[in-house]
């Protein structure tokens, strides 16, 4: 697998994601797990992050995982934060829940983001209910994540500057308390699986 899983934005290493990718990777970047904020709010938030990856050499278009789940065109895949539940919804209307895991393992296909981007990764989004709001989600809320970590994801720790930063230590605690392996990251902190070696930078 190759994998680029920061706290917040790009982090303070965006080099080790550039690294994974081929030079002038073409990148989808999805911005479903915002799907329930205000259009025009939207589409300001999408085109900071296709900046944001532009300035690091990449080829970076909006990609819509509510519909469409070909990523054949793609060298990675860029997943925003926001929701994780609106996200997994997302995935699951077009299908791309069952697309994404086996293009990751197969290393078909980088997969990188920050936030509930990495969070839908995890066996289970169970406790994530405590900071993400499951009444914006249009449709049928999802807990299974896509399995493709053997941990669950909790960003945003000990990061003061970030408004989710106390909700997300009650989700740590409450996993802390019933067992659940997780990592902890705090904004500037990224998750670098790249084959066997896995690094947090």
């Amino acid at each position: 697998m190759k994998l680029y899983l920061s706290s917040f934005r790009l982090g303070d290493h965006p080099e080790h994601l550039v690294a994974l990718l081929p030079p002038a990777a073409r990148v989808a970047v999805s911005c479903n797990a915002i799907d329930a904020e205000d259009p025009a709010v939207r589409r300001e938030k999408v085109a900071d992050e296709i900046g944001r990856l532009t300035e690091l050499g990449l080829r970076a278009e909006e990609f819509d995982l509510r519909t469409s789940a070909d990523f054949t065109t793609y060298d990675g895949v860029w997943v925003r934060g926001g929701n994780v539940f609106v996200l997994r919804a997302a995935m699951a209307r077009s299908g791309a829940d069952q697309v994404l895991p086996g293009l990751i393992r197969t290393e078909k296909l980088v997969y990188a983001g920050y936030s509930a981007g990495p969070c839908v990764l995890a066996p289970s989004l169970r406790g994530l209910e405590l900071c993400d709001d499951l009444t914006a989600v249009d449709g049928e809320v999802t807990f299974d994540g896509l399995g493709v970590l053997d941990q669950a994801i909790v960003p945003h720790l000990d990061s003061p500057g970030h408004p989710e930063t106390e909700l997300l230590a009650k989700v740590a605690a409450l996993y802390e308390r019933t067992g659940v392996p997780h990592l902890k990251m705090r904004d500037g902190q990224a998750l670098v699986v790249n084959g066997d070696h896995r690094e947090l930078v």
